[in-house]
């Protein structure tokens, strides 16, 4: 009997890996339950290890599966969280509006994404726990915004508890993820139809400058 068809990327176009980082407490699997299946407890106990979710989404047409990291934020398990940069096609940087030293240790996070990422992973960054009391909040919005726009990235507060901009952030990453999967997706195809294309004199001396340009 012969045997049945693969259903690999039967039912989404991409396949997006997603990791979250940032330290312990700043709410980043209240986050993840929030978005995969709209539950909220205040109950969690810090994640050991590595746990994911997923959920597929609809983006222009296009369904994309989303596989989201969850990484636990104590120090000692920075070296299971690294092993996990070099798949992530997206990350989101987390932190607590009323924990300072949250904030301040994203630089330390960045930094690890760029001794353990990949060149072209998109990142965003996120202010969690923006429904709690302004006397509690430490870190002011615009000092969230100064630190993204240094980074050349995107920011959101957000609030896993009210669900304000949980869905607007993973839409966000994953709406540039497929921007990027889809223009490589085209210069790929576009060198592979010039390749197929028979030598034509003049023609094959500018197909080898495609190639070695998108090659480069």
């Amino acid at each position: 009997m012969a045997a049945p068809p693969a259903m690999a990327r039967a039912d989404y176009d991409y396949l997006v890996k997603l990791l979250l980082i940032g330290d312990s407490g700043v709410g980043k699997s209240c986050l993840i339950s929030r978005f995969s299946d709209g539950s909220f407890t205040t109950n969690y106990i810090s994640t050991i290890g590595i746990d994911f979710k997923t959920r597929t989404i609809e983006l222009e047409g296009k369904r994309i599966k989303l596989k989201v990291w969850d990484t636990a934020g104590q120090e000692r398990f920075k070296s299971i969280t690294t092993a996990y940069y070099r798949g992530a096609m997206g990350i989101l940087l987390v932190y607590d509006v009323t924990d300072e030293s949250s904030f301040n240790n994203i630089r330390n996070w960045i930094r690890s994404i760029e001794q353990h990422g990949s060149d072209n992973v998109n990142k965003i960054l996120v202010g969690n726990k923006a429904d709690m009391d302004e006397s509690k909040r430490v870190v002011p919005t615009s000092t969230g915004q100064a630190l993204a726009d240094e980074y050349g990235i995107k920011f959101f507060e957000t609030s896993a508890k009210t669900t304000l901009n949980v869905e607007q952030v993973f839409f966000s990453i994953a709406n540039e993820i497929k921007q990027r999967l889809s223009d490589t997706d085209f210069r790929v195809e576009s060198v592979a139809i010039n390749i197929n294309q028979p030598d034509a004199g003049a023609g094959g001396g500018q197909l080898g400058q495609i190639s070695s340009c998108c090659g480069s």
